[in-house]
């Protein structure tokens, strides 16, 4: 597989059980070797490297392993400190940098508590801070929200998102939830053999009605074929942006003198984003200019073989 990730963005690496998330997740952090090929970070091969180069590099990349990997015996704030201590780091250092991880992950009243006194999503969230403490360019999180609860997920998924934000580090989330990739993933790479069979930004992969993306994200859409074809035209539009879902399906009707009803989907965000994909019907001599003029401003426009353009001449 071939696979860029841009510096300073969210990637969800998605797929079924065995498609090889976990496994891509350790040879980027090189817990496995690749057996050919690259791995690159910032330009630096590491599957080049060896001895004091290669731990140097694997510093540039935090892990927050799959399940619950806290240390019983330390606090978290003992946790979180257990890298700069194995990198040698002074202890007046090592007590501000705990502080500071321990403030963006929203736990600094809970330094001084063990494991076992925290949640599940409390924990996973001081693995998380444990895997920033050496400053990484990389964070790589296998599963971090699985056997968490909604609110308990939205909790983790906000650290996620503020390292990104506030630290500037590239995050690699590999999932199976696709609410993962909804709430916080700029692109995503869905996986399925040991293969990449989609990539790309969030966004754009949702405006194309055919991608595993826009059919996981976007709302379903039924079909009722009884009364799609009393419509001139009926056809599936994604719009994305607060101006594209608040103002071109009115503003194509007022301009081209067309009824046009909503006759399915609905609304979602992702990320900050609102996101619509409708089914519409639309009847006028001019549907099919409304249609193109709904591309033309933006929106993604598949049209649908019911009523009369479905009928071959």
């Amino acid at each position: 597989m071939n696979l860029d990730v841009a510096a300073g963005t969210v990637l969800g690496v998605v797929g079924p059980s065995g498609a090889g998330k976990s496994t891509l997740a350790r040879c980027v952090a090189l817990l496995e070797r690749p057996d050919s090929g690259a791995i690159r970070v910032d330009g630096t091969d590491l599957v080049s490297l060896g001895g004091s180069a290669l731990r140097a590099a694997r510093r540039q990349i935090g892990v927050v392993p799959q399940g619950d990997s806290l240390l019983r015996q330390r606090t978290a704030a003992g946790n979180v400190a257990l890298p700069l201590e194995s990198a040698g780091v002074p202890g007046p250092q090592r007590r501000t940098r705990v502080a500071e991880l321990l403030d963006l992950v929203g736990l600094t009243d809970k330094a001084g508590s063990y494991p076992d006194q925290l949640s599940g999503g409390q924990r996973q969230r001081v693995a998380v801070a444990r895997a920033l403490a050496a400053s990484p360019s990389v964070l790589l999180a296998d599963e971090p929200t699985s056997a968490l609860d909604p609110e308990t997920t939205g909790s983790v998924l906000t650290v996620l998102d503020r390292a990104r934000a506030e630290l500037g580090v590239t995050v690699l989330v590999v999932t199976h939830d696709m609410g993962v990739v909804r709430r916080i993933c700029d692109d995503v790479a869905v996986l399925e053999g040991g293969r990449v069979v989609e990539h790309g930004k969030v966004l754009d992969l949702v405006s194309d009605a055919a991608s595993r993306t826009a059919a996981s994200l976007l709302p379903a859409v039924d079909q009722n074929p009884a009364v799609e074809r009393s419509y001139d035209r009926v056809a599936d539009v994604v719009l994305v942006g607060f101006a594209a879902v608040g103002a071109l399906l009115p503003e194509a009707t007022s301009r081209f003198g067309v009824e046009l009803n909503l006759l399915g989907g609905g609304l979602t965000r992702l990320g900050e984003t609102p996101v619509a994909r409708f089914r519409v019907g639309l009847n006028g001599e001019r549907a099919d200019s409304a249609l193109e003029w709904i591309t033309e401003a933006g929106g993604a426009v598949r049209r649908t073989p019911t009523g009369p353009q479905g009928v071959a001449a």
